[in-house]
């Protein structure tokens, strides 16, 4: 089989890809694989899978309209298992070969397991295949105890869930605070309150050193020796990009596969984007970033340049967006929360209401907010676009969704 274009993988960035294509090139064979038995959705919808706020056949990103439309050859259930540069094909775990002419790599992410003792051998769930939720809400109904491994966004989702279903849950996590990646202590904080308010056992600061199998449950065993035991454990300790078909393909890869500002791999004719890719981060380095708005853009760029759109600009840098509702709460985390010479802070709150601004030479460099609404993608772009802040400062301290609002009506006019 052959096709001008192939894109491996179907979430947001690979679909944002092939119509950027299809903008450029009308015509030209294009061809989704994907290892994913089902149509094209996102990742960020399987905690609602989970909760049932939404149905399976409801949250597809593309339907078969779509791809006849856009002459889109969409082919679910196809698993690469090894990529051929210099033949310019790619072997199917099927055992079926495709040839590409340009080839982008958007195959996300899987979970990224820890090394903790004996976790092969019992029973776990991982949260991020839309198999994975169907598994999970049905091992839901069923559980009155459970372990969540991890208090990242996806774990947090998950024990939200658990408790509200009436499960007892205890959440261990291994740093001081739940959350850290994306906010400060006293934000955390708050957070912690409301999930022990609701029932939530929070272990921080802590690990599973052992875990074996109790009947169809667990008995963990954390470093300090305490025990739990639960009949549910999910583990959520972080995702690794998928590329392991890739070796001894060539491509240079770091922690994901390192491309340019055009997504371009270090290899001709090879782009990659999304979840997989490791790009510039805005503050500089090369980061993978894994968040939706980064995939989409990312995406656009990827494709765009494989259809030979000369015009199409670089990609910007990676910068962290997060939205996050618990328990009827907001919480917001844009850039960063850095600290340190050049930097200025400006915090402010209460019991439950919290708001942290960070600056730097007049600039917006991160924003956090509990309770305390601001528009993250206002707030994203005046960070991309290095908006001055210096002659609205004090205004923008005090009312940063208010001012964000007008500079942006000005900027986008």
């Amino acid at each position: 089989m052959h096709s001008k274009y192939i894109i491996v993988g179907s979430s947001h960035a690979a679909l944002e890809a092939a119509t950027a294509i299809r903008l450029i090139d009308a015509e030209g064979a294009l061809t989704l694989l994907t290892r994913d038995a089902h149509p094209p959705y996102s990742p960020t919808i399987l905690p609602y899978l989970v909760s049932g706020r939404a149905r399976p056949d409801k949250v597809a990103l593309r339907g078969p309209d779509y791809f006849r439309d856009n002459a889109i050859a969409f082919v679910p259930g196809a698993a690469v298992a090894a990529l051929d540069p210099a033949l310019s094909s790619l072997r199917l775990e099927s055992g079926e070969t495709w040839r590409y002419d340009r080839l982008l790599i958007a195959t996300g992410a899987a979970p990224a397991l820890p090394p903790v003792r004996g976790l092969a051998d019992v029973p776990f769930h991982v949260l991020r295949s839309m198999d994975d939720a169907a598994d999970l809400r049905q091992a839901i109904g069923q559980a009155r105890s459970a372990i969540v491994l991890g208090a990242g966004l996806i774990g947090m989702h998950a024990a939200e869930n658990m408790a509200k279903a009436g499960v007892a849950v205890s959440v261990v996590e291994l740093q001081p605070h739940v959350l850290s990646g994306y906010f400060e202590p006293k934000a955390s904080e708050i957070i912690e309150a409301t999930f022990a308010r609701n029932g939530v056992r929070l272990l921080l600061g802590q690990s599973l050193a052992d875990v074996e199998r109790q009947g169809e449950g667990c008995l963990a065993t954390l470093a300090d020796g305490k025990t739990i035991a639960a009949d549910l454990l999910l583990v959520c300790t972080g995702v690794k990009p998928n590329i392991g078909f890739l070796d001894g393909s060539g491509i240079e890869v770091d922690s994901g596969i390192l491309v340019d500002d055009w997504m371009r791999s270090n290899l001709p004719n090879i782009w990659a984007a999304g979840d997989v890719a490791q790009a510039r981060g805005f503050w500089g380095g090369k980061i993978v970033n894994g968040i939706l708005p980064n995939a989409v853009e990312q995406g656009r760029i990827a494709g765009l340049g494989m259809a030979g759109d000369a015009g199409v600009k670089p990609f910007p840098g990676a910068v962290l967006l997060n939205t996050y509702s618990f328990f009827g709460q907001q919480a917001i985390s844009v850039g960063h929360g850095r600290a340190g010479d050049g930097f200025e802070i400006a915090e402010s709150g209460g019991e439950d209401v919290y708001r942290r601004i960070v600056l730097k030479d007049g600039q917006l460099a991160g924003i956090a907010t509990i309770n305390d609404f601001v528009d993250a993608g206002i707030m994203w772009q005046l960070i991309l676009r290095r908006t001055d802040l210096s002659p609205v400062k004090a205004a923008f301290i005090a009312d940063p969704r208010r001012v964000g609002r007008q500079l942006m009506s000005q900027i986008w006019r």
